[in-house]
Order: structure tokens, then sequence, then C-alpha cells
């Protein structure tokens, strides 16, 4: 299956783990990837990219890794920040699987909750009572296309408490600064914090 595809629920390829090694502020993290699930054995450019271009967040008690593949932001956000809850979504049965079994390797289950987007949406993640979250952190599904992601971020930044900020990363040549400019006229404030690598991170403030 190509990484094109990693958004299908449930792949179709068979099913082999593959070891990743990261080191994500400060952190030696040992995580484990598989086939269906995207970055297979490795962390990818723009999660790198990102994690390196940032400093964990401060002061912050829900978080929501939008996307979340096999964990990595997600298990790193917990690990970096002992008081913070962790909502990992993504459609992948298979990375959801495997962000649970990260976040048990990591002794960060018991803060870490990997769901499907309807169930998250539905209250079950570990947003506040009123479904919203402090930040949310994402390498987003750009290859779905521009219409289905347009939804997806109206769908979820909409979610952000008062003052909250979601952190993206993405491609310059996938259309980082057309969606910056997209975000901008929807209302959503958006700065560009760092560019490395043919990839732009992205601050998004809640108005």
């Amino acid at each position: 299956m190509s990484e094109d595809h990693y958004f299908t629920a449930d792949p179709s390829v068979p099913f082999t783990r593959e070891p990743v090694q990261a080191s994500v502020w400060g952190h030696d993290l040992a995580l484990t990837s598989g086939s269906g699930v995207f970055a297979r054995g490795r962390v990818d450019v723009g999660t790198a990219v990102l994690l390196r271009e940032t400093e964990p967040p401060v002061g912050v008690r829900r978080l929501l890794d939008l996307g979340c593949g096999y964990g990595v932001l997600a298990v790193a956000l917990a690990v970096a920040v002992p008081g913070a809850r962790v909502t990992a979504v993504d459609v992948n049965e298979r990375a959801l699987a495997l962000t649970r079994e990260n976040a048990t390797a990591l002794g960060v289950d018991d803060r870490v909750t990997a769901l499907t987007p309807d169930e998250a949406l539905a209250g079950a993640g570990a947003g506040d009572e009123d479904g919203t979250y402090d930040e949310i952190w994402s390498n987003p599904p750009i290859r779905i296309g521009k219409e289905a992601l347009h939804a997806l971020l109206l769908t979820w930044l909409p979610r952000l408490a008062p003052g909250g900020r979601a952190v993206l990363v993405v491609g310059k040549n996938l259309g980082a600064d057309s969606l910056q400019r997209w975000l901008g006229e929807q209302g959503w404030p958006t700065t560009r914090t760092a560019s490395a690598k043919g990839f732009r991170v992205l601050e998004v403030r809640r108005a």
C-alpha cells in the first residue's frame, strides 16, 4: 500500500511492525510503526521539522493530535508535558492500535486516548467538558485533497478553547502558503513560525 492511502480506515496490506527511534524535546522515544500506516519505519520529514522547530507546550491540560499516524506527536506531547492529556485522532484503525501500543510502552497510556474522529467528536476524548482543547498539533493529511482538508480543519479548529492555538506542518509544494492565506480568510489568524526542508510550520490562533 502506498503512503498516499494511509488514511484508509482498514488497510488491506498485511500488518508488519517496524521499530522507530526518535529523539524529541530531549526525550529518546522507542516507537513501533507498521505497514499501512503513514511513515512506516521512520519519522517523516514534516513531523521531524515540526518537532525540531518548536518547543513543547507549556501550561496546557488538553491536547489533540489530529491525524496521529502511529502516535509520534501524541506520545511526544504526553512525555514532554506530564500534566496534559492527549487525544490522538485518526481514521486508520491500525494507526490507532499502534498509538495505543506506543503510549503503553512509554508509560503514558493513562493520558493518551486514541480515537476515530467520530468518537472524539462525540466527546470520548480528553477535551474539556465543552469538547474543547487548549492546543491542536498536526501534520495534516494534505493528500486527501483541498476540499476535504478544508472541511477537516473547519471541523476541528472550532474545538480550540478561547486563546488556544493549532500548530501545523505543511509542505510548501503542497500548498502551505495558500493554506495560510485561506485560514486567515476564514477568520483563523495564521502565522508562519518556521520554514525548513521544504516545510512550513504554521501557528493558527483562535481569534
